[in-house]
């Protein structure tokens, strides 16, 4: 595949050097970055035709600039619409942001690419799910994958119908697990890409925002979610993917029997047993014997207070809980590695 060129023309040098290093540390990004701090600069050289993006900062764009480029997006620094022709993408926001603007811009404009398959190790998947209700699953499963997140690149997927979260929710439509299983049927060769744009950050946790029309998941086959999994692990983005199950999905017993490693959330009162016991029963009934060898069980105690704030989930009582819990099991290779 020929290099694609993207020249990002600013003349904040401080700024243009930050986002540029930023773009490029992303390893899928489909361009090589060229710096250039003035118009004049683009106009020297063999450049002319070879500018596959001309990304340009709106104090030194003009309407008839002296070169060449295959889409010229304009980084706007005012706030307002001066050329409603031109791509925009706010200047003064996080790069983080800009990549993935830049990105969807890509994917608009181009049918042939295909990511970059990663050969190394395929991730760790660490599986949340308990036939007991209103057991801190979620906040266990937050807190396991912020914590795994400090060391080691973590995605977090909650797979429950109505999560009741709502730092977890995109707040825009179509930016959710929904969409991500859109793309892996319809859009294969950007996979990747997609991916990345909806992915979002909770501190060092990255994490697709859950369905808002969570019920919809239950027509997504268990050969489907299989697929996915792949897909994001083929992808090399991530060391662990963490989720958060629900049994109001196909082909749960296959996905526990592919995570590395499974938790489940126990309670000791009469009704709670006996959820467990049949659960077990079931899966001995239909030879998931594995899932139960890799299952520990884990009895909270009570927490005086859990944090108010997905972000505030490494620190406190359930924090120190989970934190040993990881450090005993690195300590005696039992864990999902």
């Amino acid at each position: 595949m020929e290099h694609k060129i993207l020249a990002l023309c600013d003349p904040e040098e401080d700024y243009a050097g930050q986002l540029s290093a930023y773009l490029q540390s992303y390893k899928e990004f489909p361009w090589e970055v060229e710096v250039y701090t003035g118009i004049s600069q683009l106009t020297d050289g063999d450049k002319q035709g070879a500018i596959d993006l001309l990304l340009v900062a709106e104090s030194v764009y003009v309407p008839s600039l002296p070169v060449e480029a295959g889409a010229t997006v304009l980084l706007n620094e005012s706030g307002l619409v001066r050329w409603s022709s031109l791509k925009n993408v706010d200047k003064y926001q996080p790069a983080e942001n800009v990549l993935k603007e830049l990105l969807e811009i890509y994917m608009e404009k181009e049918e042939d690419f295909y990511p970059r398959l990663s050969t190394g190790q395929s991730p760790r998947i660490v599986g949340m799910y308990s036939p007991v209700r209103r057991c801190l699953q979620t906040s266990f499963a937050l807190t396991y994958g912020q914590l795994l997140a400090e060391k080691h690149r973590t995605l977090y997927l909650n797979f429950e119908h109505y999560a009741g979260i709502p730092e977890l929710l995109s707040g825009e439509k179509g930016r959710d697990l929904a969409t991500l299983l859109y793309y892996m049927k319809a859009d294969q060769s950007k996979f990747v890409l997609r991916m990345k744009v909806l992915a979002q950050k909770k501190g060092q946790l990255d994490y697709i925002a859950p369905a808002y029309m969570g019920h919809n998941l239950i027509y997504i086959t268990a050969q489907e979610w299989q697929q996915l999994l792949w897909k994001i692990g083929e992808s090399g983005e991530y060391d662990y993917i963490i989720l958060d199950l629900s049994e109001n999905m196909q082909g749960l017993l296959e996905i526990l029997r592919r995570c590395t490693r499974v938790y489940m959330l126990v309670k000791e009162d009469p009704m709670a047993r006996c959820k467990i016991d049949q659960y077990e029963q079931i899966l001995s009934l239909y030879e998931y014997e594995d899932v139960k060898e890799k299952t520990r069980k884990c009895q909270l105690p009570l927490f005086r207070r859990l944090p108010d704030l997905i972000e505030q989930f490494t620190r406190g009582d359930l924090a120190e809980y989970v934190r040993d819990l990881i450090e005993e099991e690195e300590s005696t290779g039992t864990g999902p590695g």
